[in-house]
């Protein structure tokens, strides 16, 4: 009888195979992986970043005198974003920084139109510009509602007050009518609570008074004790009030 022996380095062989093609696999998977994490890499450093755009679209009030504050705000673009004012005017006493802070403490009343250009770090940059209007308003507001005037003996008028700030205002109204020798007369006196964002309430004022040439000087004072703040206004008719009848 004859024993035929097989070589057992041929199993040793198959088994090598299959670990050589395992092998093979992990090798093209990890090249795979390289290759796209490779191109993910590529595209998030050259890729084209967002478009730049200037996202503030009003500029709150400012009050004279008073320091002031706001930072415009600009999406998209390759940072560091840069500021500056293009056209137009700002009230003295402000200015808009580098890094887009529009700060200081103006000085007159009045509306004031500027563009503001914003411009990012690419080569070459992109800009964005745009138009704002700040308004510089008194916090507390007097105009006269009735300019006053002499009805008989009786000298009359009203005016018309306005709290352009956040806060409620205790507001303190006086109207005087002073003759010609000095001798002032109280012909209206008020105090209120004046609520914020108030525009336009009227206060009248009147009294009968001896024949004398007048001299009307209306003063409205409001005070913020949150705040320690107080805010004048004034008002005084231009000609002298005559009242020619007597009691």
């Amino acid at each position: 009888m004859i024993t035929i022996v097989r070589p057992s380095f041929i199993g040793h062989r198959i088994d090598m195979r299959r670990s050589s093609i395992r092998f093979s696999g992990n090798i093209v998977l990890a090249l795979l992986m390289v290759v796209a994490g490779s191109r993910l890499c590529r595209g998030q450093q050259g890729g084209t970043p967002p478009p730049l755009e200037i996202r503030t679209s009003t500029l709150p009030k400012a009050f004279p005198h008073q320091p002031y504050e706001f930072r415009l705000v600009a999406e998209g673009g390759s940072r560091p974003l840069r500021w500056e004012v293009s056209e137009g005017n700002l009230p003295s006493g402000l200015a808009l920084s580098r890094d887009g802070v529009l700060a200081g403490t103006p000085a007159q009343n009045g509306d004031f139109q500027f563009t503001a250009k914003v411009t990012d770090s690419r080569t070459p940059p992109y800009e964005r510009s745009k138009q704002f209007t700040i308004t510089v308003t008194a916090p507390l507001l007097a105009v006269w509602g009735r300019y006053p005037k002499v009805n008989g003996k009786r000298l009359e008028g009203s005016l018309l007050v306005s709290n352009e700030t956040d806060r409620d205002f205790d507001l303190t109204v006086i109207v005087m009518a002073v003759n010609e020798i000095g001798r002032a007369t109280a012909i209206g006196y008020q105090r209120l609570n004046l609520k914020k964002a108030t525009a336009g309430l009227e206060i009248p004022f009147g009294e009968n008074l001896p024949p004398a040439s007048y001299q009307v000087n209306v003063d409205a004072v409001a005070e913020v004790a949150a705040t320690n703040s107080i805010y004048r206004a004034r008002l005084v008719p231009k000609e002298l009030m005559k009242v020619t009848e007597g009691p």
